[in-house]
């Protein structure tokens, strides 16, 4: 017995032990497991994030502003964040390489800059645009209210890839970032409204493949990357123009830079409506005022090495470099075109503010280096314009951090496009700071009507190629013939600088002068031929060419001078003095010579603006006087045009292109005398400023009596256009292989003149006009609309009533019924747009009409078929039965 128990003891004990044991041992295990899945984590987050060394070993390293490292074997683009460049603001700024119209892209098109910062979310950084349209005063307790509902957009993020030891740096794949529009969009929007969308020219789908970097250069300031983005459309239906190589693959090269932050002692300049500056529209957001803008004027850092001296050079010059594409003949008068304004900084107090160099041949940076300022020339095959200068600034305060001006060859050629002189009386121009690309639409997506782009290079073109013909047919030199190009180069190199410096559009200073002193030449180079070389000013040519004068502006005028001593001169440490200053230099602004008007007032287009003298293509503190004047040499010209531009053994097509220039500055002039009807003059001083007028005051009975006269004789007269017969028989173009095919080779005469005529009277009879002709009634409009449309239709039908009605009349009378019928509510099938009074006036004059035409004595059969003709419309409009 004492043996079994003893035996079970020893058996329980093993049994015991092993449990233990077993227990021990499952312990243990799980132990193991535990820690092996506390290893594994390791091991893949050490397998995610690796060492910037291991995955940059095979790349090439780009040291500047942002680290960057380049996959020598495939490509792939790697950037490096620094823990310190986190949540620190920089600058984008993007602008286009090289492009094609037809992709609405061209070399040197600049894009706004934007403020944009870089944040770490757990394992990834992202790129946050960053909204600089809003102001909080940082003394007030909204501040902190400051991000209330104000967006922020995320432009891109990735995820980390890399990472030092100390976690002070992180690497991230930048392909997503450039490769991609994550930063810029480059392909532009479609427009849901345009019906002929699908046939237009498409850019098709961005190629991932294809897309690719051209070109990485690094800065301590700046880190620039240039990419081609090649899109695809396998089964184009537009294949575009000959500068398309093949539509189903296009190229589109943008530079992307990144800049730091300036850190200097720049202090911001606010916008002011009596001066004209590009401005950054901020809101304040802490303001009580009606007017709560804090907008910032677009203004270099200019600072002078002198402190509080009257005249001291600058510590550092703006200094532009005269690319070494400009031929060589015209380096010279560009760089003394650009020297001339010295003499509006020294007004505010700089001596020498800028400098003027020559790109060396074998410079090894090139023109697209934004810390170079150049002037650059091109020669396109389709020209987007004669000239352009944009800059680019700091959203934040306003600062000017570099700029180009790009100029076209085709300024200082003879030819010219003809699309755009046929087009330009048919259709109304483009927006005040933009051009079309294809049927209106904005060439640079993403910039509607903005700073983008400046037509004044093909105006002055324009009006150069009038100068040449008005030379060539008074006889006057080749000597006379060099000086105007040259002062018509000195005014383009002007005006384009002038935006560099962030003045915008002036329209309002042609007015300067009266029509005698325009071509007073001691008078015109001390103070100008107008008040800035901002406005769009015409050639000047004299009706007498013994009084012939200055044929541009060779210097900035007094506009000029005083706005950059606005925007430039030195500031005072003491805030409220500096802002009592600064109200005493804008206490000049009812100063005639001071005059100011810019795009967003001008009257270049039907219907738009309201002040006369804030126009395009006007001369003189009497437009009208010089406008007929301008007619009357057109005229003058076309009596021998036939002689001077028929050369032997040459084509017709030189004097068709005269024909095309003449028969446009005839329409310019026509169209400058009709914004005198139902004008308001415009006067933006301040309450109480002295020299102040009115804010609007109509244009007087006597100047509107005077315009509707002179466009009864120049541009609905029976003796209008009257242009020699023999000449049309000769306005051949020059054939080229098959490019007249499917087209209509004839000069389509009467098509030429009446698009003069109804783009005229898409003013005249706008809803527009003929409302603020009712509406300035009272407050001073003496010229009231029942006699204003009594006259315009006396002007079209009256002096034909009783005899022979010639074509151009006919076409003319006929559109003229057919716009008082659209009037009318009802007639056109669609709602007016007119008011009360207008479309009442438009049914009581197509009554008269009709009584008129009805009673009157028919000259022959055309005539007879041509008034029963209007008759039918009228009728039929009114439905009014025989």
């Amino acid at each position: 017995m004492v043996n079994k128990r003893i035996l079970s003891v020893i058996v329980a004990l093993v049994l015991l032990s092993t449990v233990n044991c077993l227990l021990s041992t499952v312990s243990f295990a799980q132990k193991s497991i535990k820690e092996q899945i506390i290893e594994a984590a390791k091991n893949k987050k050490k397998e995610t994030i690796k060492s910037i060394k291991s995955i940059t070993k095979p790349c090439r390293k780009y040291e500047g502003l942002f680290t960057l490292y380049q996959d020598t074997t495939n490509g792939i683009l790697y950037m490096l964040i620094h823990k310190d460049e986190l949540n620190k603001e920089y600058i984008y700024f993007s602008h286009t390489v090289e492009g094609i119209l037809d992709a609405r892209h061209f070399r040197g098109a600049y894009r706004g800059a934007k403020i944009f910062r870089i944040k770490k979310y757990f394992n990834k950084i992202e790129f946050i645009l960053e909204n600089t349209g809003y102001y909080f005063d940082e003394k007030n307790p909204l501040s902190r209210a400051a991000d209330a509902n104000i967006n922020r957009a995320i432009l891109a993020n990735q995820i980390i890839v890399g990472e030092n030891k100390n976690k002070t740096e992180f690497l991230i794949k930048a392909d997503d970032i450039f490769l991609k529009e994550s930063m810029q969009q480059v392909k532009p929007s479609p427009n849901p409204k345009d019906k002929q969308a699908a046939t237009r020219f498409n850019l098709g789908k961005l190629s991932k493949g294809k897309t690719k970097y051209v070109r990485i250069k690094n800065y301590p300031m700046n880190t620039d990357i240039v990419v081609e983005y090649v899109y695809e459309n396998f089964y184009p239906v537009n294949y575009g123009r000959k500068a398309v190589t093949d539509a189903r693959f296009v190229s589109v090269k943008i530079q992307h830079s990144l800049l730091e932050v300036p850190q200097n002692n720049f202090v911001p300049r606010f916008d002011d409506p009596r001066v004209g500056y590009f401005t950054s529209q901020v809101d304040n957001m802490t303001s009580v005022s009606a007017t709560p803008y804090r907008d910032l004027v677009h203004r270099w850092h200019l600072e002078k090495k002198r402190k509080k001296a009257d005249l001291s050079v600058p510590v550092e010059p703006i200094v532009w470099w005269i690319e070494k594409t400009t031929p060589n003949e015209f380096r010279d008068i560009i760089k003394e075109a650009a020297l001339a304004w010295n003499e509006a900084f020294e007004a505010a107090g700089f001596l020498n503010a800028i400098e003027v160099k020559i790109q060396p041949d074998d410079a090894t940076w090139d023109a697209g280096d934004i810390r170079y300022n150049v002037l650059r020339w091109t020669s396109s095959p389709n020209p987007p314009f004669g000239g352009y200068g944009p800059s680019f600034v700091n959203p934040r305060t306003g600062q000017i951090l570099g700029a180009d001006i790009m100029l076209e060859f085709i300024y200082m050629t003879n030819r010219f496009k003809y699309e755009k002189l046929f087009e330009s009386v048919s259709t109304s121009p483009p927006g005040p700071l933009s051009t079309t690309g294809q049927e209106g639409e904005d060439i640079i997506p993403g910039v509607k009507g903005g700073l983008a782009y400046c037509s004044f290079g093909d105006f002055l073109h324009q009006e150069k190629l009038f100068g040449i013909c008005a030379l060539k047919a008074n006889d006057l030199s080749e000597m006379e013939n060099k000086e105007l190009v040259k002062q018509s180069l000195y005014a383009l190199i002007l005006h384009e600088l002038g935006h560099t410096f962030g003045l915008n559009h002036n329209m309002k200073a042609s007015q300067l002068h009266s029509p005698q002193q325009i071509n007073d030449r001691n008078l015109t180079l001390e103070i100008g031929l107008t008040g800035s070389v901002m406005d769009y000013s015409p050639v000047n040519i004299a009706l007498d060419k013994e009084k012939q004068g200055l044929y541009y502006d060779v210097k900035p005028g007094p506009y000029d001078k005083w706005a950059i001593l606005y925007g430039y001169s030195e500031a005072l440490d003491d805030p409220e003095a500096e802002k009592q200053r600064l109200d005493s230099i804008l206490s000049r602004s009812t100063d005639p010579m001071l005059a100011f008007g810019n795009d967003a007032d001008d009257m270049r287009s039907p219907g738009s603006g309201i002040d006369p003298k804030i126009m395009i293509g006007d001369m003189s503190g009497d437009a009208i006087t010089y406008a007929i004047d301008r007619i009357k040499l057109v005229n003058n010209i076309f009596s021998n045009l036939k002689e001077k531009y028929s050369t032997e053994g040459q084509s017709y097509h030189e004097l068709r292109s005269a024909y095309l220039i003449l028969t446009r500055e005839y329409y310019v002039a026509a169209k400058v005398i009709s914004r005198y009807i139902g004008g308001v003059y415009i006067d933006r001083a301040m309450v109480g400023q002295q020299g102040a007028s009115k804010p609007f005051t109509p244009v007087s009975y006597e100047e509107q009596k005077r315009a509707m006269n002179a466009l009864s004789k120049y541009a609905f007269g029976i003796d209008a256009f009257n242009f020699p017969a023999d000449l049309y028989n000769y306005l051949q173009i020059q054939r080229r292989g098959f490019n007249h095919f499917g087209k209509n080779e004839d000069p389509r005469i009467h098509e030429r003149i009446l698009n003069i005529q109804k783009d005229i009277l898409n003013h005249l009879l706008h809803p527009n006009v003929l409302k603020r002709i009712t509406d300035s009634e009272l407050y001073g409009n003496k010229y009231k609309l029942s006699e204003y449309m009594y006259d315009l239709t006396k002007a079209i039908f009256r002096d034909d009533k009783g005899t022979v009605v010639n074509s151009f009349r006919q076409n003319l009378q006929i559109e003229y019924i057919e716009r008082l019928i659209n009037i009318i509510p009802g007639t056109s099938g669609k709602k007016s747009q007119y008011d009360n009074i207008s479309q009442s006036l438009a049914l009581f004059h197509l009554n008269q009409i009709k009584v008129t035409l009805s009673a009157a004595e028919f000259t022959n059969t055309v005539t007879k078929a041509h008034r029963e003709h209007i008759l039918f419309l009228i009728k039929k409009a009114l439905d009014i039965k025989k």
